[in-house]
């Protein structure tokens, strides 16, 4: 380490906020369907997810690797591209958590690194096929796998538990989240906190401290996983309302289903070295989940919003890394200017979001704001008979009453 200069130290400082910002960002992947339906209270839910996430840190190196030497070319980047790309992808995730929408650290992450490597060498310094086949290919992929195995996952736990007890099965499938939920976590670490890994290696290769090729030193393996964990444990509240309750509105039967789903296609995306989105699968398994269930629901305005923001994350977090590149080339004036930059838009929209603040006492609570199910999922919904077992009085309907009489007050009979 002796050999890393300031402008190289600010470039890890920088990773290691987009990793604690990707923690915070990321929490309501593992924690979301697990608060959402009282497994777990909210600041149990968010230690856990972090303890886990640390733990993950250290067990592969695989998608460190993708990140360091298979999306772009290690020859002629230099420390100014890792620090704009950064840039891009803090500035990406701090918008999106502001208004409560999940959209992947990852893809701004990529977005940011092709941007920036874009503007400072051309399109030549990227591997458009590593982009395809490890990037691209997974984005589309993962949610349609996560979210068709949570639906089937569903479809089948409500089908094999149709005659058992609706309190018992409940407990035992709030135990089976708690376990799953612990699953996703363990598995965001070793997605997750390996992208900032790869980064600061990258950065250390173009600052000529590590050869190309080479693994994450252990600092920075030990570096990446407790800021990933930090930023976990603070917990990013506005986008667990929104995968908790805003899209969907789960049981715990689902909550398991989705968990389980999810975190068994993270895994093996790890596995292979894909740069998978943590966010795509499980938010994808949360929508096949809610559907899994007979008149179960998608908000599909919410679903919407999230999908625009999943296609716009790579150009957004790319423009942005390019135009901060284009700043910093200009020397150290132009880190100073970007960097202050990145301070100034991180404490403007850490007072905005104190305006409506959303924390572990009312993540739950009801958004007065919140959209409502959409017209043809709510007809379905209403037309859709109960599961067999379900208690009469768990399906009121209200209908209006017979006329009143003179000492009979005006109020609708419920059934």
């Amino acid at each position: 380490m002796e050999h890393i200069t300031l402008l190289l130290a600010i470039v890890i400082a920088t990773a290691l906020v987009f990793d604690f910002t990707n923690g915070f960002h990321d929490t309501a992947n593992a924690m979301a369907t697990t608060i959402s339906t009282g497994a777990l209270k909210p600041k149990t839910a968010v230690a856990m997810a972090a303890a886990l996430n640390l733990v993950g840190a250290f067990l592969s190196v695989e998608v460190a690797k993708t990140i360091s030497s298979g999306i772009i070319t290690e020859s002629g980047i230099t420390p100014e591209v890792i620090f704009a790309a950064l840039v891009g992808a803090i500035l990406w995730n701090l918008m999106t958590w502001l208004i409560g929408l999940p959209s992947s650290s990852s893809h701004a992450l990529m977005g940011g690194l092709i941007g920036a490597t874009i503007a400072s060498v051309g399109v030549s310094g990227v591997n458009g096929g590593t982009v395809v086949t490890k990037v691209l290919i997974p984005a589309i992929a993962a949610p349609l796998v996560a979210g068709l195995a949570a639906f089937l996952a569903a479809r089948l736990t409500y089908k094999i538990g149709k005659n058992a007890d609706k309190k018992a099965t409940a407990k035992g499938y709030r135990a089976g989240q708690i376990a799953s939920a612990g699953l996703v976590s363990l598995a965001h670490g070793t997605n997750d906190a390996q992208k900032t890994m790869g980064v600061i290696t990258l950065a250390l290769v173009a600052g000529g401290v590590v050869s190309p090729g080479s693994n994450p030193p252990m600092w920075v393996i030990l570096s990446a996983g407790l800021a990933i964990a930090m930023g976990t444990y603070l917990g990013g509240w506005r986008i667990i309302r929104t995968l908790g309750t805003g899209l969907t509105d789960l049981q715990p039967q689902q909550g398991f289903a989705a968990q389980t789903s999810a975190a068994s296609v993270i895994l093996a995306s790890s596995n292979l070295g894909f740069s998978l989105s943590t966010t795509h699968s499980c938010s994808g398994a949360v929508m096949g989940a809610g559907l899994g269930r007979k008149g179960g629901v998608v908000r599909w305005s919410t679903a919407t919003r999230m999908f625009v923001a999943w296609g716009l994350t790579l150009p957004a977090a790319g423009l942005v890394a390019a135009g901060s590149e284009f700043v910093s080339r200009q020397g150290d004036w132009g880190v100073a200017v970007v960097a202050a930059f990145l301070i100034g838009a991180c404490a403007a929209i850490w007072f905005i979001s104190r305006r409506q603040v959303v924390d572990h006492t009312n993540v739950n609570a009801v958004d007065a704001d919140a959209e409502p199910a959409g017209v043809v999922t709510t007809a379905i919904a209403a037309v859709t008979p109960p599961p067999a077992g379900t208690p009469a009085q768990d399906f009121k309907t209200t209908i209006p009453a017979p006329a009143p009489t003179d000492s009979e007050p005006t109020q609708p009979a419920t059934v």
